[in-house]
């Protein structure tokens, strides 16, 4: 796995890969040297520990430069000295690194390339600039790919909508996720009524979370924390001084998600766009009550469970779900309880893993000894 070593990226990306080693396959990870922090040591402690191949550290950005050249080669480099049978990138800068180290690898070990996008790229518009180039990108890089697994039917369709339909073996296979615990976390004492995980930065929704709170403010006043950090932090936390939030909202800095339940009543994710949202999953599973947008994938991460998904950037909307959990929590409570069952049901490490080694066995044909995984993880 080529990772920014941060998100629910990583996230995916790391149990599966501890699943894939617990198969028996011998595994690598190649991730982002330039982000991480003290929870993200601990997980590539975990990850040394059971990937035969050891953990490699590159340096890796969000947008393109003149680093990924050297990068990709060290990646391909890395691809021969281990004789791997399968390269698996994951986000569309990891998937890019995938592919163009895969091209030699293809033809003189055989190796099998698979790419799973994971929103990333699938989040541009085809009428903007970036998105026009992005896209392009991934049209020319469709050819070097030997398989594609989408981790929602989103991010599979949208694929489809905005680069093409895959000439290769495409399956879609759900997120899996490890819950720590069955049970609902233990508030603090001083818990504030809402809490945003995730990265800050426009499409994650941050400022349509502080809009839709200071405008219900005059008819059940809120608390709020903001918990990460990313490019819009400085713009998010001006919004809201100027909004008359300065005392009713926390910007705490980047924690893990466990940690900021505790430290609220109700997770709120307003995203724009999203694929399959790991927070949401982390959320369900300690059984916090939630409020989320309608985008991406989210719907069938909640599936049946009658929860009211908010239209995304609706400002009103958000703030009459708001002063709904404000005046009466039951509701939200009664529906996070069905929606840890379901995810608990629905949404396992295990399956996924069997499922995606035999799509590399069954679907491209490929061996299971070496299975280097190859993302680029983002904050969410």
């Amino acid at each position: 796995m080529s990772a920014r070593a941060v998100g629910g990226l990583f996230r995916h990306v790391h149990d599966l890969a501890l699943g894939q080693a617990e198969l028996g396959a011998e595994v690598g990870i190649v991730c982002d040297s330039r982000t991480g922090g003290s929870e993200i040591d601990v997980a590539l402690s975990r990850l040394k520990d059971n990937c035969a191949l050891g953990v490699t550290r590159l340096p890796m950005t969000r947008k393109p430069g003149l680093n990924d050249w050297h990068t990709y080669r060290k990646i391909a480099k890395l691809g021969r000295n281990l004789n791997i049978d399968v390269l698996h990138g994951h986000g569309a800068k990891g998937g890019a690194y995938a592919r163009l180290a895969g091209r030699s690898l293809r033809k003189k070990k055989g190796t099998k390339v698979v790419y799973t996008p994971h929103g990333g790229v699938l989040h541009y518009s085809s009428s903007t600039l970036f998105g026009k180039l992005y896209l392009a990108a991934e049209r020319k890089l469709a050819p070097l790919t030997d398989g594609f697994i989408f981790e929602s039917m989103f991010a599979g369709n949208r694929y489809v909508e905005l680069v093409g339909a895959p000439t290769c073996p495409a399956r879609v296979f759900t997120t899996g996720f490890i819950a720590t615990s069955s049970t609902s976390s233990l508030l603090a004492d001083d818990a504030a009524d809402f809490v945003f995980v995730g990265e800050l930065r426009k499409l994650k929704g941050v400022d349509v979370f502080l809009e839709a709170l200071a405008a219900q403010q005059n008819i059940f006043p809120g608390r709020a924390i903001i918990v990460g950090s990313g490019p819009d932090e400085k713009r998010f936390k001006r919004m809201a001084r100027k909004l008359g939030l300065a005392s009713r909202v926390i910007f705490s800095g980047p924690q893990r998600a466990r940690t900021a339940f505790v430290r609220a009543r109700c997770v709120v994710v307003p995203s724009r766009a999203e694929s399959a949202p790991y927070i949401v999953l982390e959320a369900a599973a300690a059984q916090m009550p939630m409020i989320v947008t309608n985008v991406g994938g989210i719907p069938e991460l909640v599936g049946d469970v009658p929860m009211p998904l908010i239209p995304p950037g609706d400002v009103d909307a958000l703030a009459s779900q708001l002063r709904a959990f404000l005046a009466d929590p039951k509701p939200f409570l009664r529906r996070a309880v069905e929606l840890q069952k379901y995810v608990a049901q629905h949404f396992s490490v295990e399956a996924m893993t069997r499922d995606v080694v035999d799509f590399y066995i069954s679907d491209l044909g490929a061996g299971i000894h070496k299975l280097p995984e190859l993302g680029s993880a983002t904050a969410s």
